[in-house]
């Protein structure tokens, strides 16, 4: 038979014991915010794993054909575009695409136009940033634009 002094005991040593472990599992579920995804440094970012192919960047550049003073980049100005300044700088291929573009302004109004989306495959290294954004620069330089949208993305190719 058991004493009250015995059972007293038994619960002091369960509330003892079972406390601390009730706590460890309560708070081994806490955690903080993950951080929100534009945070994340890019040595962080997440990397593809291709099943076959190799990791490559793919990235798009989305350009206005319309000039702020009136009139549109002629055909011919951006096919010396891409000859001139685009070619030279990625000379293994890339693809352009007519599109049409829509999107709020500086100045508040909704806006659209045609556009082109040019899409390079390359490697994800600096020089290869280095030169889209010098075409983005000669872009918006040479025909007056407010911006060329970036849209990079990991992928894997296979040739």
């Amino acid at each position: 038979m058991l004493s009250a002094g015995s059972h007293l005991e038994d619960e002091v040593m369960f509330r003892s014991v079972a406390l601390p472990v009730l706590l460890t599992f309560l708070l081994a579920g806490c955690q903080a915010p993950s951080t929100p995804r534009e945070q994340i440094p890019p040595n962080t970012a997440p990397v593809a794993v291709c099943g076959s192919g190799e990791v490559m960047m793919q990235t798009t550049l989305w350009f206005g054909m319309n000039k702020p003073k009136g009139g549109t980049v002629s055909s011919l100005e951006w096919q010396q575009f891409v000859d001139n300044d685009v070619t030279p700088r990625f000379k293994d291929g890339l693809s352009v695409y007519d599109a049409k573009g829509q999107w709020l302004g500086e100045n508040g109004k909704l806006a659209r136009e045609n556009s082109k989306a040019l899409m390079l495959i390359h490697h994800p290294d600096h020089s290869s940033s280095e030169s889209i954004n010098g075409l983005r620069d000669i872009y918006k330089k040479r025909f007056e634009q407010e911006s060329v949208m970036r849209v990079d993305s990991l992928v894997c190719v296979a040739f």
